[in-house]
């Protein structure tokens, strides 16, 4: 195998050249998933054009090549290149993202190969993995027996399941799956309609060549977890009859709680009760108050998140429909590293009677399906109103939000989409959702319906159809 691409190694520049149109599609969406300041090892990297084109703060190839080596560094000076085997790493350090591309059906054991990367990961690494599609095997050959793909020696043709079952038993969890490109070869016109547009869509997306997997550590639960602090940020318009019971009925939990309430142009006097409230509970509980000046629950949101300082940030809407008892909950599923973004969910339990009107629920429903085929994880509700995440992984998300723009007024697809740039295993966590007792809803069912779907569709282009 080595004599192999040792062979390769000297016209592999110009032969990625011309195929640049497939091996520049593949770089691209790994690059969508990585952020400037992160470490990335790339495991095969040949020639390095994928790791010496993407984003990085610290970037390094290996490959067991001598010969690709060497034209590698002479490509990409800034990158930091190893003659390495990838059955024997030998870094004494943890990466926050390591890629396998297009290499994983040459290896003699993958198995070892994963356990290489296990000790090269900690708990917020991302594993990312591209593979052909075992599918596509009769096509490739026939394009190597005309020529017209250089002709490579025997590997093994993985599926989807061989490959999560040896990312299982080493260690991982897979969170994400993908498929792209139905054409490998530009076309003018034909290639870009079937790849950006067809090959995104269900059905179709089985007979593209390009398969993506995304994989973490699997959490241990069986040790003792951090203890973290949590800010909980309540956003209140017309919610005065609520203030208080939010506060009595929200339980303590983790090493600190921090309680942030964002009124937001109320027409009631939520405002003077929530700075009575603060008033009155001000020596058992650690609570700050502010009034927004934008409008819009997303609005207040991010106005809370800038005055938090806990380590963990939470959302409870001050309607309470999503009971404050269950707030613990989002913080365990967080903290134990079950997941990274904690999506609430009222479409599992039965709802109280007057909780959500029949034709929201036909659209939550409606949303659920397009946001679980839009982020390739499961999306049960999209607006729960309560969602979980590390205060460190929304500063991300913050520097990173000129990639939607600030398009929601909601908050809820802000967060959403985000998480999923991000690259964090989004996990929905079931609530029972429970009749308000006190004003009305601010939602429209038709107003806002439109307005969600224009920010789907809007999302669809910065995701899907790119």
């Amino acid at each position: 195998m080595k004599k192999y691409f040792d062979k390769i190694a000297i016209d592999r520049i110009k032969y990625r050249k011309r195929r640049s149109y497939y091996w520049e599609s593949i770089t691209k969406y790994i690059d969508y998933f990585l952020t400037d300041d992160q470490s990335v090892l790339e495991v095969g990297c040949g020639t390095g054009e994928l790791i010496g084109k993407i984003k990085g703060k610290e970037k390094i190839g290996i490959d067991f090549s001598e010969l690709m080596i060497e034209n590698a560094k002479k490509q990409f000076p800034d990158v930091e290149f190893y003659t390495m085997e990838a059955e024997n790493l030998k870094f004494d350090r943890k990466f926050d993202v390591i890629i396998l591309s297009n290499v994983i059906g040459y290896l003699n054991d993958v198995h070892k190969v994963f356990g290489e990367l296990y000790e090269l990961s900690d708990s917020n690494t991302k594993i990312i993995i591209t593979y052909y599609n075992f599918l596509w095997e009769p096509f490739i050959k026939f394009a190597e027996f005309l020529r017209i793909k250089k002709k490579t020696p025997i590997q093994s043709w993985l599926s989807h399941y061989d490959i999560e079952n040896l990312l299982n038993l080493s260690g991982f969890e897979v969170f994400r799956r993908n498929k792209r490109m139905l054409i490998p070869i530009n076309i003018p016109i034909i290639s870009f309609l079937f790849n950006r547009f067809i090959g995104v869509l269900p059905l179709f997306n089985l007979f593209t060549l390009n398969q993506f997997v995304f994989a973490r550590k699997t959490p241990d639960l069986t040790t003792v977890k951090k203890e973290y602090s949590t800010s909980v940020v309540i956003p209140a318009r017309n919610e005065s009859g609520n203030i208080e019971d939010a506060i009595k009925r929200l339980p303590e939990f983790g090493k600190h709680v921090e309680i942030i309430y964002v009124e937001g142009n109320s027409t009631d006097d939520t405002w003077k009760t929530i700075q009575k409230i603060q008033k009155k509970y001000k020596n058992t509980h650690d609570i700050k108050i502010a009034q927004q000046e934008g409008k819009g629950k997303g609005d207040a949101v991010r106005k809370g998140y800038s005055m938090a300082t806990g380590d963990i940030l939470m959302i409870l809407d001050a309607d309470l429909t999503v009971p404050p008892e269950d707030i613990p909950k989002f913080y365990e599923a967080l903290a134990s590293g079950k997941g990274e973004f904690i999506n609430g969910s009222r479409l599992v339990y039965p709802m109280e009677k007057e909780a959500m009107r029949f034709l929201n629920t036909i659209g939550n429903k409606f949303f659920s399906l397009l946001f679980s085929w839009l982020l390739e994880q499961p999306i049960k509700d999209t607006l729960c109103g309560t969602k979980v995440m590390f205060r460190d992984d929304y500063i991300r998300l913050q520097a990173n939000r000129k990639f939607f723009g600030e398009f929601d007024p909601f908050g809820d697809y802000d967060l959403l989409f985000g998480a999923y740039k991000l690259n964090l295993k989004i996990i929905d966590l079931p609530i029972r959702y429970c009749e308000r007792t006190y004003g009305d809803t601010n939602i429209s069912r038709f107003r806002h319906g439109l307005l969600l779907l224009q920010m789907c569709w809007y999302a669809a282009g910065k995701i899907k159809f790119w």
